[in-house]
């Protein structure tokens, strides 16, 4: 899943190519991806991009109203909409320099919506690709960002300067594992399996350490390597067009889906937990004493 680095860069591209631009055409051919129907998706044609941003692991178009473009009465003062959208497990972006048709031509895979924008001569076609068995890709158009559930239970962004140690402690008040606690959006918005698994990397803290168990050292830790770990492959991924924010992901994993291979840090091999849905990957020398933890999935008694 697209977590807080590749979403930020990916939101910073779209900006750069999108501001400005005139909506010309928003075709959604699998209707069910679309959360909302007021206001109608057919409103946003006309409109202008004002901003493409993120929020948590949401893209959010803001867009105000264009020459030319409808404003629906129903639009606040400023007649802003925003185009929100979560990509879910196994969603992306495609992006051409074609306004999109509302029919695909075989062998394009499945797209839940395309987006076509015009800018000073120059066109673009973005299509909502989902790969998988299972669809959750969601767009949603609103008139205010709370108005998607999920973003108004969002916890505060890490990387805001807001966002300080303190801040952060306060957080660690649960009896909960800190994999879980660092993956949980409602207490800290954008971080996901992979990015959890690199910070407790770099923080030497074994993934079902007790979040209110930490120490003020380890804590301390946790905080700056969240920091860091979040800034750094920010701006490895920044500058990089849609196509290759995946691979750039994979390739600055430590341990993240690295099971098997040896730690970069000590040369132990890195191990994996496995669960029903997920998994996690840790390094036993750097973050467990050595020790190996128990992998609770259940599938291996089922062969």
């Amino acid at each position: 899943m697209p977590e807080l680095p590749e979403v930020t860069a990916l939101a910073a591209y779209l900006d750069g190519r999108l501001r400005g631009a005139r909506i010309e055409r928003a075709i959604f051919p699998s209707i069910h991806a679309l959360k909302t129907a007021d206001p109608p998706f057919s409103t946003l044609v006309g409109r202008r991009v004002e901003s493409v941003g993120r929020r948590g692991k949401f893209v959010v178009l803001g867009t105000g109203p264009g020459e030319g473009g409808a404003k629906s009465p129903e639009d606040d003062g400023a007649g802003r909409l925003s185009v929100v959208v979560h990509l879910a497990l196994g969603g992306w972006v495609r992006v051409s320099d074609k306004l999109p048709e509302p029919t695909l031509p075989r062998g394009k895979g499945y797209v839940a919506a395309r987006l076509g924008f015009e800018r000073d001569g120059e066109v673009t076609g973005i299509d909502l690709t989902e790969s998988g068995t299972w669809k959750r890709l969601a767009v949603f158009i609103v008139r205010e960002l709370d108005d998607v559930p999920a973003i108004a239970d969002l916890g505060p962004e890490p990387l805001e300067p807001e966002f300080t140690l303190e801040t952060f402690r306060a957080l660690l008040n649960h009896r909960q594992q800190i994999k879980g606690l660092l993956r949980n959006q409602k207490v800290i918005a954008g971080i996901g399996n992979a990015y959890s698994d690199e910070i407790l990397h770099a923080a030497k803290l074994s993934p079902f350490a007790i979040a209110s168990t930490l120490s003020d050292e380890e804590t301390e830790r946790l905080y700056e390597s969240m920091r860091s770990i979040l800034q750094g492959a920010i701006e490895d991924d920044l500058g990089h067009p849609p196509e290759e924010l995946k691979d750039e992901k994979r390739r600055n994993m430590r341990v993240h889906r690295r099971t098997g291979e040896a730690c970069p840090v000590c040369g132990d091999t890195i191990r994996e937990v496995t669960f029903s849905d997920s998994a996690l990957q840790y390094c036993p020398t750097c973050q467990t004493g050595g020790k190996i933890l128990a992998d609770r999935t259940t599938s291996k008694f089922l062969k």
